[in-house]
């Protein structure tokens, strides 16, 4: 069976084919980063007309040599996300159901992302934890089976990527900040600033990263010289901070649920530093620990083509919009 995936819930017009004997057989992604690097930030409005824009021309890469009349359903993200952007992509996808006369199956992003390792490595067992680290997202859920999902901690205020971005600002680095700041945070000392670890010592599993933003907010504004060797100082000690809080509630909740396994998803799973210091877990827990493929770590369709090939019986009609800017994984039924 072919399932063909579309994601749309943000800057990244994906779509892909996953095929449920051979895996991923096309896939195509155009990134809007570039446009939007000019803002600062995501522009929704232009996100979504870049969407209308790129998605045939996706869509056409995508397939390749993939006859698109051997496509048995269209999953598509239907949130959370930016809701202009969520819209495009389910329009193109019920325009295509109807026209291929194919099964319509809306999928959460965020299972998306939980799910994405399954997909590479098939050796993965439920039950297992996944921290879910995003531009819009932090958590940390127990995926007990596919379709229940418990969330033990969260961000109270700012994703860990968001933060990435808003350092990387005040740093005066490019957008988006987080692979800059990983950049340069390679030359720089990460004991050099003794920035805040929120919540670290909590007896939960929460998150927050606004405190810890404000402080290098408040470090950069007593700085006159502010070079680039302080800059890869402040990048440093603040991506390390990071580090600890994750590590931490990491180690914690492996001890909470007795769980062996352990999958980091999302685009802030990409960065190297993060992906040491929860390796070097694996001997102090006994667990093993999988991480996306690089590609996978960002928004992506083969996620979203994968987990509606799982979804085959919650085809909807094509008549009525799903799509929700937000959508709650405890709210996802088997």
């Amino acid at each position: 069976m072919k399932t063909l995936g579309i994601e749309t819930s943000c800057d990244e017009t994906a779509i892909a084919v996953y095929d449920s004997e051979r895996g991923i057989i096309g896939e195509s992604i155009y990134s809007q980063i570039k446009m939007h690097a000019e803002y600062g930030g995501v522009v929704p409005e232009l996100a979504s007309r870049d969407h209308c824009l790129k998605i045939i021309t996706v869509l056409e890469e995508a397939l390749g040599d993939i006859d698109l009349n051997s496509i048995d359903q269209v999953a598509y993200t239907s949130g959370p996300g930016l809701l202009g952007a969520l819209l495009i992509g389910e329009s193109f996808a019920q325009g295509l159901s109807m026209a291929l006369d194919v099964p319509l199956i809306p999928i959460n992003h965020l299972e998306g992302h939980l799910m994405s390792p399954v997909m590479e490595f098939p050796e993965i067992n439920v039950p297992y934890i996944s921290l879910l680290v995003s531009g819009g997202h932090s958590m940390i859920v127990d995926v007990k089976e596919r379709g229940d999902y418990e969330i033990l901690g969260q961000s109270h205020d700012d994703a860990v990527g968001e933060a990435f971005d808003k350092v990387g600002k005040l740093l005066g680095l490019p957008y988006p900040g987080g692979p800059f700041i990983e950049k340069i945070a390679r030359d720089g000392n990460p004991k050099a600033y003794d920035f805040p670890r929120p919540m670290i010592h909590s007896d939960n599993l929460d998150l927050s990263f606004s405190g810890l933003k404000t402080s290098v907010l408040y470090t950069v504004r007593n700085i006159v010289d502010l070079n680039d060797q302080i800059k890869a100082d402040i990048a440093a000690s603040f991506q390390q901070a990071v580090i600890d809080v994750l590590s931490k509630k990491i180690q914690k909740s492996v001890e909470l649920t007795g769980r062996e396994e352990v999958i980091i998803a999302g685009g802030v799973a990409a960065n190297k530093a993060l992906r040491d210091a929860i390796k070097k877990l694996e001997n102090i827990l006994n667990i093993k620990v999988y991480y996306p493929h690089m590609k996978y770590c960002g928004d992506n369709a083969a996620m979203i083509a994968f987990v509606g090939s799982l979804r085959s019986d919650d085809k909807i009609s094509i008549e009525a919009s799903s799509v929700r800017a937000r959508w709650p994984l405890n709210e996802l039924s088997k």
